[in-house]
């Protein structure tokens, strides 16, 4: 009886898994369009590539977290799944093992605080309140406190709302299977100068 019970929580853990894989898999396609380094003005480096896929990241944990238990499981488990791949790409990178680990932490530590100052901002009423929040924290965490133009930024705010957005009018029951589908970044250059 124990057996088959341990048997089936494995293999509850491993579809979990899966799923998170194959949402944090298109959370990094995402953050790798192009136009969001190009239009967006983020940094093509190393922390503008993981302020990205931490920006993409944390909206999706916050939905899953509001599909009850088993979204809060899924959503450590997509954590979990982020960090590993941090892990093996610093591996890949050359890192030694002796500094793999504190890089991770490192990591870790500011996920956290970009995901608190996101979350805040997410908290806020929709609609020009949450944007300026969002456009703040956008601000201080991936542009480093030297933003791009402000129609720009704003712009960017549109894009992360329009993530939110997406992902509340998505069901539980496919996020938790690991279907995802985010809205394709906008022409950002345009979007500013179309005052958005």
């Amino acid at each position: 009886m124990a057996v088959g019970r341990i048997w089936r929580h494995l293999k509850g853990r491993r579809r979990r898994r899966e799923a998170a894989r194959r949402l944090y898999t298109a959370a990094v396609r995402q953050a790798r369009v192009p136009i969001l380094y190009t239009e967006g003005g983020v940094a093509d480096t190393l922390d503008g590539r993981f302020d990205l896929i931490v920006l993409h990241v944390v909206p999706l944990m916050r939905r899953l977290r509001q599909c009850g238990e088993p979204g809060r499981q899924m959503s450590q488990a997509l954590f979990d799944v982020m960090f590993d791949d941090m892990d093996q790409s610093l591996r890949e990178m050359g890192v030694g093992d002796l500094r793999v680990g504190k890089r991770v932490k490192q990591m870790a530590r500011a996920f956290y605080g970009r995901a608190k100052a996101y979350d805040d901002a997410f908290d806020q009423a929709p609609g020009t309140e949450r944007r300026s929040a969002i456009a703040e924290a956008l601000e201080r965490n991936v542009y480093n406190n030297a933003p791009p133009p402000d129609a720009r930024l704003q712009a960017m705010a549109h894009y992360v709302e329009t993530i939110l957005d997406a992902l509340d009018g998505q069901s539980a029951e496919a996020l938790l299977g690991g279907a995802v589908e985010l809205p394709p970044a906008p022409p950002l250059a345009t979007a500013a100068e179309g005052g958005q």
